[in-house]
């Protein structure tokens, strides 16, 4: 039987964990034997820099983590060497580095993983795996919302240096003009071929000789 001193620090482990999981975004459960130390270290170290926190617990300090937080289901999955991962700040964070780390070295894998409080289908966390950082995510929403004024200072550079060219003094005038002879095309596509115009009446003079 374990004794009261390792009881207590059993304890402390657990409410650390506790502490550390209850606001993470998402926590994925790896298998990483296999892994020699100079892996280990380099992946270490690009977590730390990405802000990833990777951790390797006993399976049973875990477990008892897990059942503090509410989380149920994986103790099928908390066996054998059992690393987390976890993020506060990204939800797909955990998973898309240690898939990439996974295809990488080829001697680690995902066994799971849970978000929030809800266990996810290793499916599911292969999923989270493949979507974009955050960072990459804002870059891609912040290049839509500019696009359009991108495209509006592109094309009104070209129709300023396009009236310089032309030698027309506003830039209104030549967009006035382009407008005008865009409107009189549409005019001329709406009258239909082979319509004559209607005879104008014959002078009186014709009439009567007539």
């Amino acid at each position: 039987m374990p004794s009261e001193k390792k009881l207590e620090q059993k304890k402390k482990q657990v409410d650390q964990l506790v502490k550390e999981l209850q606001s993470a975004e998402s926590i994925v459960l790896t298998d990483y034997k296999g892994l020699t130390v100079a892996q280990d270290t380099a992946m270490r170290a690009d977590f730390r820099e990405q802000g990833l926190t990777y951790r390797v617990v006993k399976n049973s300090i875990t477990t008892r983590a897990f059942e503090k937080l509410g989380i149920s289901g994986l103790d099928e999955t908390l066996v054998g060497p059992t690393a987390l991962a976890y993020s506060s700040e990204d939800v797909v964070l955990a998973p898309r580095l240690i898939r990439k780390y996974a295809d990488k070295y080829r001697k680690m894998s995902i066994k799971g993983g849970v978000v929030g409080s809800e266990v996810y289908p290793l499916e599911q966390i292969m999923a989270l795996s493949r979507i974009e950082s955050r960072e990459n995510l804002y870059g891609q929403l912040l290049f839509m919302m500019l696009y359009p004024l991108t495209a509006f200072a592109q094309v009104s550079a070209q129709i300023a240096e396009k009236g310089t060219e032309q030698g027309v003094e506003k830039v209104a005038d030549l967009v006035t003009e382009k407008v005008a002879r865009e409107v009189a095309e549409q005019v001329e596509e709406t009258i239909e071929p082979g319509v004559e115009e209607a005879p104008t009446e014959k002078p009186e003079e014709e009439v009567n000789n007539g």
